[in-house]
């Protein structure tokens, strides 16, 4: 029993560092983050009706007022329509490092980006931009990423 106490002593200690530096790794044994993916990742899309997913079905805009709340997904279609073209984003601050993808897939209608909390900022400027963002029809500014920063959100496009 006295041989074994060191190691006793030990063990939990191993294991409690172990568990604090844990890194997962798929398809690698050798993981450099937190997570480490040696392959494709795919996300969820929501917006394009896809003939390959079940119950797929485009996001439309809401209106005036009534903005269409945005929670779901990675990629998203928006898919504003003359008078429904309002869309709106969680509170920044419930939602941090939260990122999301959007395009405008209207050819004639721009969208509109609203948020629940926190303000819009270019991704290189200190000075906020008054919403809504616009994501026009056929321009640059047709997809936007989107990164909650836990107070705000920054956008590229």
């Amino acid at each position: 029993m006295n041989k074994l106490r060191p190691f006793l002593v030990l063990l939990p200690l191993f294991l409690v560092s172990f568990c604090a530096l844990g890194q997962v790794g798929i398809n690698t044994t050798t993981p450099l983050s937190t997570l480490d993916i040696n392959g494709n990742l795919n996300v969820k899309e929501i917006g394009i009706v896809n003939p390959n997913v079940p119950g797929s079905a485009v996001l439309n805009g809401g209106p005036g007022g009534s903005a269409t709340p945005i929670n779901d997904g990675v990629y998203i279609s928006l898919t504003p329509t003359t008078g429904n073209e309002e869309f709106i984003l969680p509170n920044a601050v419930n939602v941090p490092g939260r990122i999301y993808v959007l395009r405008n897939i209207s050819n004639t209608i721009q969208a509109q980006l609203y948020t629940f909390g926190g303000m819009f900022f270019s991704k290189s400027s200190n000075t906020n931009t008054a919403a809504p963002l616009i994501l026009p029809p056929n321009a640059v500014g047709k997809s936007i990423i989107i990164i909650s920063d836990g107070a705000n959100w920054t956008y590229f496009n």
